[in-house]
């Protein structure tokens, strides 16, 4: 028990719940988008591996850290329109064209880093995001121990819900979300606007992937993103589809994550490293199960719209 409590009350560990969160806040945030439009997006985890690559490569070319940031972001954003056009403009499946996105992004990064370095045994490193140490004196030293990434994924939290809930397009995005026909008799372009939160939310997810390579690491590996994007579409149901609900799903997951770490190190119980692999999405399924049965998800997710139909 006393381990446990040096483990919770210890700096370093929060520090690891706040760093293995950040990935989890920018991809469930441009999950949440996407969904508060109508659309399913299950294109995120190849979104999150293209956005890596494609960030990582720029800065290892000599690109600045933040315009590797930018080309992620732009990465997404061209799978989210490819998407876009998939399941708004030609109505076909969201969950097969998001598969879809998954596997050919996925596809793409690997085979772009398997020519781009044929014969490097060792991925090559970049320089990454400093933690913020000029924080230091402010006595928040879980943040300061921080890149500057992941105070910008906190920033957008707030942001998420004052677009959503506070300006005209958020009232559109979850209008289309909820009845499209009612948003078209409006006047609102129910194709422009998921459209628009799509390739919006998608750049997100391009964002996400890039702090694994730009900040979390310093290198490009295979199975970096690890399933991090399918948390985040298990993150949204149980936030409810609302931001502030869905950085604390991203903090719970993180700290079971980083309790897990930690546990396997010490000597409060004897179980096998596998029991510890498995507890932090036993719990996640948990409290998923626990949360879903009363949310309120939106009324027209995944239902394709075609204006004129009723």
């Amino acid at each position: 028990m006393n381990d446990l409590l040096d483990i919770l009350v210890n700096a370093s560990f929060w520090i690891a719940v706040l760093r293995i969160a950040t990935p989890l806040i920018f991809g469930t945030l441009g999950v949440l988008l996407c969904e508060r439009a109508g659309v399913l997006n299950l294109g995120i985890e190849g979104i999150m591996v293209a956005g890596a690559f494609t960030g990582w490569l720029a800065v290892y070319g000599g690109a600045p850290l933040w315009v590797g940031v930018g080309v992620a972001a732009l990465t997404g954003a061209v799978f989210g329109l490819l998407h876009a056009s998939l399941t708004v403009g030609l109505a076909l499946s969201q969950h097969v064209a998001g598969l879809g996105i998954t596997l050919l992004a996925t596809s793409l990064s690997y085979y772009g880093y398997r020519v781009s370095f044929p014969k490097v045994d060792t991925p090559p490193t970049i320089m990454p995001f400093a933690p913020m140490h000029w924080l230091d004196d402010t006595g928040i030293s879980i943040l300061a121990a921080q890149t500057p990434m992941s105070l910008l994924a906190l920033a957008l939290v707030p942001l998420m819900a004052w677009l959503l809930y506070r300006t005209p397009a958020g009232l559109a995005i979850r209008m289309v979300g909820e009845n499209p026909q009612a948003a078209e008799g409006q006047g609102v372009s129910v194709a422009a606007t998921r459209t628009a939160a799509i390739v919006a939310g998608s750049t997100l997810m391009g964002v996400a992937g890039s702090f694994l390579t730009l900040s979390a690491f310093n290198a490009f590996f295979f199975n970096m993103v690890n399933g991090r994007g399918w948390v985040c579409v298990a993150l949204v149901v149980f936030a409810s589809w609302r931001p502030g609900k869905a950085l604390l799903g991203a903090l719970l997951f993180a700290f079971f994550d980083a309790l897990q770490i930690r546990l396997q190190t010490s000597s409060i119980t004897n179980l096998p490293y596998q029991f510890y692999l498995m507890l932090p999405y036993l719990l996640s399924i948990l409290a998923l199960v626990l949360v879903a049965r009363k949310a309120a998800y939106p009324q027209a997710l995944m239902k394709p719209y075609r204006k004129g139909e009723r």
